[in-house]
This record gives C-alpha cells, structure tokens and sequence, in this order.
C-alpha cells in the first residue's frame, strides 16, 4: 500500500514540468473531494481536476501516480477521524466512531463505493485500530476481535448503501403501505409494523447497533 502520509511523488515522467507552487497533496485532495461532492465518481478526470487547481495536468504526477491514487487520497481525507483520542467507554466510543464513520459516508457518497476496493490508507487503518482497541478494553477475546471488527464493518458499509440508495417518496411509501393493507393475509406481520412506512433511519441505525453490541459483548 502506498504511502499517503509521506508526501510520496507520483510517476514524475521524464521531462514533466516542475510541480507549481501552491499545488500540494492536501490541496488536490480537498479539491478531489469536491469534484466527487459534486459529480460522482465518473465525474473526477485528471485533465478536470488540473483545471480546478489552475495547474497543468504534467504538474499532478509530480504528487500522485494516476487517478486511482487521487480517489485514495480523497476517500482518506474524507474518512479522518477526529473524535476523542483517549478511551473512554468502550461501548460509548464504538458507537462515536461508527456513528461518525456513517455520517461521514452520507455527506460523501462516493466513499463508500470507492472503500470495498481501495487501499486502506492510514485514516481508516486508524478507526480499525479503535475498534479493535475498544473491543479489547470490553473484554473481547483476541480470537474473536477480528469477527466482531469485520461484523461492525459490515452493518456500517449495509447501512450506509441502503440509506444512500433506498428512498422512495413519501408518497410512494404510503403507497406501498396500503398495498400491502390490502394484502394483509399474506404479509400480516410487516404490514401491522407498518415497515415501509419506518424513516427513522439514524434511530434505526442506533438500534441495530445496539443489538449488535449487545451480541459482542462478552457475558459476564
């Protein structure tokens, strides 16, 4: 994995032009983000990007490889954890984390396409390290850390996908609601949970997690 911390050059072709001034990793990040933000992933060209910085394209390979380092750049800017470096309760801190890795994935949707298949950069490598620290400090055993990391993992990256991808109108909603009303002998147990009506998602969110914590936790 390459290094992203270290102000690694990228291909510095033969003859390139010197990197400008001004142009540095951070600023072709934070502009990267906001390319993505605003375009999706199809929409992030090395020639765009050049031109949102006010640089010649030559200029970038003198700080990134190609735009597949780009996207990792930006999908580790964007995953930077700020929160509370000190543990406190395990539980409580998991929660913060997952919580702030999810809202993170909501204002950045891109991200969490893009996380399945990239590098894992030090940012993300720092959450894991949480994780798997504050599972230690609650007393789970070394030989089930790495299921009960890679179980958080999953419900973060399910949960994030299904809120980005499932919304139908609340029109449409109440739609399929009386539908299935009208189908209540088929599907009686969803239909008196009154499921597709539900939007809560961060209340739903929290309480998966919940459950899921509660599964982890070693039984005292």
């Amino acid at each position: 994995m390459a290094d992203k911390q270290g102000g690694r050059r990228g291909g510095r072709a033969q003859g390139a032009e010197p990197s400008e001034p001004g142009l540095t990793r951070e600023r072709i990040a934070a502009t990267a983000v906001g390319m993505l933000d605003a375009n999706g992933l199809n929409g992030l060209t090395m020639r765009g990007l050049a031109e949102a910085l006010g640089s010649g394209v030559m200029s970038l390979y003198w700080h990134v490889q190609n735009k597949d380092d780009v996207f990792d750049l930006a999908l580790d800017t964007v995953l930077e954890y700020r929160g509370p470096t000190a543990l406190q309760d395990w539980r409580g801190d998991i929660v913060h984390v997952l919580e702030d890795w999810r809202g993170t994935m909501l204002r950045h949707p891109w991200s969490a396409s893009l996380l399945p298949r990239r590098a894992l950069g030090p940012n993300i490598l720092v959450r894991l390290e949480r994780l798997s620290r504050c599972l230690a400090a609650g007393g789970v055993a070394d030989a089930d850390v790495n299921a009960a990391i890679w179980s958080l993992w999953n419900y973060v990256m399910g949960a994030t996908v299904t809120r980005a991808s499932f919304g139908p109108s609340t029109k449409d909603r109440a739609a399929s609601q009386q539908r299935l009303a009208e189908l209540g002998a088929l599907y009686p147990s969803i239909e008196r949970s009154r499921l597709l009506l539900d939007d809560d998602w961060d209340g739903t969110f929290r309480k998966g997690l919940d459950f899921l914590l509660d599964g982890i936790a070693p039984k005292r």
